[in-house]
């Protein structure tokens, strides 16, 4: 069993032993960390949370487990049942919230379960707030409510609603172009709330031709839930058999959003930042921002249009952090995720959809196409297991030195830059690892720059 305390929420496998996997007193635990840290850091005498879920199995069970506790902690609840993590950020800015929890484990398999953390803003917790959560939640420090201070519950359904209204109010999605387009359009929801999200918003947009993969929120995923080729091979061949113009995949809590061309291939889920980025930047000049492991494609692209590409560590939080810095008018994550600042800040696979179909529809191309207009770049990812008496940090330093006459980023990890080739190092925080990727024009290139790198870190230990 496995419980992971991190920026991105407390995450673990359901079941086992209280401290080794999300077991009810863990949840209840964190639960209660989470409400203190929201009190000792706002004047409000009653707090008001958000909390949905996506649709896998224990997400009932941790429902009841986290709803309950915080009604013990005297916080007012809305629960927006079945939904999105893009809806519940949005919910606690429109009900003025102070923070919200959303539980789902993402592209993680159905044993697994987590509880994400968002402030009143609707965003991620920071480290440096996750820190004070944790320290609380190790010394127990929270007190729960008497009889007549307890919470109170009520159930909201109308957040995804309310989020696709929203989504086709920017001035950037136009309904019209895209109806008039007749686009037929395959989605693969993996058995989760996109299954709930996706059709609604299709049928907003003016897609009526929608050939649903999976779209049953009952929480058993089909296949891999990780949107990534390997996983995807039926709705590739669905978009062939049935001639669709394109096909959308989203993970379990539809973060992020990867594309099927008309031919049935993988458009790239680097890609899905880089064309939906075009589209804004063709229409309005700014900068963007993607995190350090991320494709040079979106520096292209913000580049030819006149903008400041910026690049952050790796993790949502940062990417928000470093687009609000450098007053982003677009950014997100080579995982498909698309962050667009003007409808809020956070990873959102449905205003990706929007803003591509949009885009699509308006360049008259089909979207193999239009994948075809931009710079083929390559991702290599891999990585090397060392002994747990390797000074990592250590090694880290040695490649810096190795390479001191090449363009660095120490921001997170080690990133070198060759011309128009990158590698990124970064050392895992739980095991002693360190993961590399690798970025060429060509698969077989970006093989080789990450293998060289492997092969001095290896001379690097043997000195």
């Amino acid at each position: 069993m496995t419980l992971i305390k991190s920026i991105s929420g407390i995450r673990g496998t359901i079941g086992g032993k209280p401290g080794e996997g999300l077991s009810p007193p863990d949840v209840v635990k964190f639960t209660s960390a989470f409400a203190t840290f929201i009190k000792n850091n706002t004047d409000a005498k009653k707090i008001k949370f958000i909390v949905g879920r996506d649709a896998r199995v224990s997400g009932e069970m941790v429902n009841h487990l986290v709803v309950g506790t915080l009604l013990g902690m005297g916080v007012d609840v809305i629960d927006g049942g079945l939904s999105t993590t893009p809806t519940i950020e949005m919910a606690v800015i429109d009900a003025e919230a102070d923070g919200g929890i959303i539980l789902t484990a993402s592209h993680n398999p159905e044993k697994w379960n987590a509880l994400k953390l968002l402030n009143g803003k609707g965003e991620f917790i920071s480290a440096k707030d996750g820190a004070e959560l944790l320290a609380i939640a190790e010394k127990e420090e929270f007190e729960y409510a008497g009889v007549n201070n307890l919470g109170i519950y009520r159930k909201d359904d109308s957040f995804i609603d309310k989020h696709i209204r929203k989504i086709i109010d920017l001035s950037l999605v136009d309904v019209d172009v895209i109806k008039k387009a007749g686009f037929r359009v395959a989605i693969d929801c993996v058995n989760s709330t996109g299954g709930i999200a996706i059709p609604k918003l299709l049928k907003a947009l003016g897609v009526n031709k929608i050939d649903e993969l999976y779209c049953e929120p009952t929480g058993k995923f089909p296949h891999n839930p990780e949107p990534l080729p390997e996983n995807l091979g039926e709705i590739s061949e669905t978009v062939k058999k049935n001639n669709a113009d394109v096909g959308f995949v989203v993970d379990p809590d539809v973060d992020r959003l990867a594309i099927i061309t008309d031919e049935g291939e993988m458009f790239g889920e680097e890609y899905t930042l880089v064309t939906v980025a075009d589209y804004i930047l063709q229409n309005k000049k700014g900068n963007t921002v993607s995190n350090l492991s991320s494709t040079r494609a979106l520096r292209d692209i913000t580049e030819k249009y006149g903008g400041a590409y910026s690049a952050s560590s790796v993790g949502e939080v940062n990417v928000v952090e470093k687009m609000k810095e450098t007053y982003a008018v677009i950014g997100g994550e080579g995982n498909g995720g698309v962050i667009y600042p003007e409808l809020h800040y956070g990873r959102d696979a449905l205003v990706g959809i929007a803003l591509f179909l949009t885009y699509l529809a308006k360049s008259g191309k089909k979207c193999s196409a239009l994948r075809a207009t931009y710079p083929k770049y390559f991702i290599s990812k891999n990585k090397i297991e060392l002994s747990s008496e390797i000074d990592v940090d250590g090694i880290l330093s040695g490649i810096i030195e190795k390479y001191k006459n090449h363009k660095t980023n120490k921001t997170d990890g080690v990133k070198i830059e060759f011309d128009k080739e990158w590698v990124h190092l970064r050392k895992s925080n739980t095991e002693p690892i360190v993961r590399i990727y690798s970025e060429s024009d060509s698969e077989t290139k970006a093989e080789h720059l990450a293998n060289k790198l492997i092969e001095d870190i290896k001379e690097i230990i043997r000195a």
